[in-house]
């Protein structure tokens, strides 16, 4: 799920981090993405620093097997040959990878944990924003559990079934509570709240191609 700079915004990637390894082998590339930098290269020049150049810079042999939006930072796996890439693109395609993230939304959420089951289509006029569509969405859920409560705020981490298109900023703004620092979708106090997207993904669990055991890595929350 990755997303490219609007024309009116400034890419203006973090250089430190360069590239936090977590892992690596002769199958896998762990990543920890940083906030604001794309995960692959937009078609602008200016916009070909991504987290697989900077990868591809070190191992040359990485490929990049899934994405994670601009604003969004923590794991990402590549694959270090092709049939590593096979084996990784088929777990997420046939959804047998599992993914959590932390995000910190706007306002109290009331309930410990809940399920968001709403379909997205691209809201096309003003891409790349997503939006709820029942007619001709796409299938998307999330599962939600409450971390702690603050004064404005509350601390979630989410646990998507699917992988579309900015699903966990637009599920959470389906519940009444943005994601702080959101400059899609959220506005007023709750956009101001925070100086980047509040939203990390925290691990990613899949099966290593070579053996098939089940694997979890996992990047600390940065905010």
């Amino acid at each position: 799920m990755s997303t490219i700079a609007p024309d009116s915004f400034v890419y203006s990637p973090p250089q430190e981090p360069f590239l936090p390894v977590l892992h690596a082998d002769s199958d896998l590339l762990v990543v920890g993405k940083p906030s604001g930098l794309l995960s692959v290269p937009g078609k602008a020049p200016e916009h070909s620093d991504c987290l697989e150049a900077r990868a591809q810079s070190i191992y040359p042999q990485a490929r990049i097997v899934h994405r994670l939006d601009m604003d969004t930072s923590g794991v990402m796996v590549l694959a270090m040959n092709a049939g590593a890439h096979r084996h990784l693109g088929l777990q997420f395609e046939r959804r047998k990878t599992r993914k959590t993230y932390i995000a910190d939304v706007w306002g109290l959420v009331k309930e410990d944990s809940g399920e968001v089951d709403l379909p997205l289509i691209c809201d096309w006029p003003n891409r790349p924003r997503q939006m709820v569509c029942h007619e001709n969405g796409k299938e998307a859920l999330t599962n939600w559990q409450v971390i702690s409560r603050f004064d404005k705020t509350t601390r979630v981490r989410l646990f998507p079934h699917t992988g579309r298109s900015h699903q966990l900023r637009v599920h959470m703004l389906a519940l009444g509570h943005p994601i702080l620092g959101d400059r899609f979708y959220a506005e007023g106090e709750a956009l101001a709240a925070s100086g980047r997207l509040a939203l990390h993904a925290e691990s990613l669990e899949l099966h290593h191609p070579t053996g098939g055991e089940r694997v979890t890595f996992h990047s600390r929350c940065p905010f």
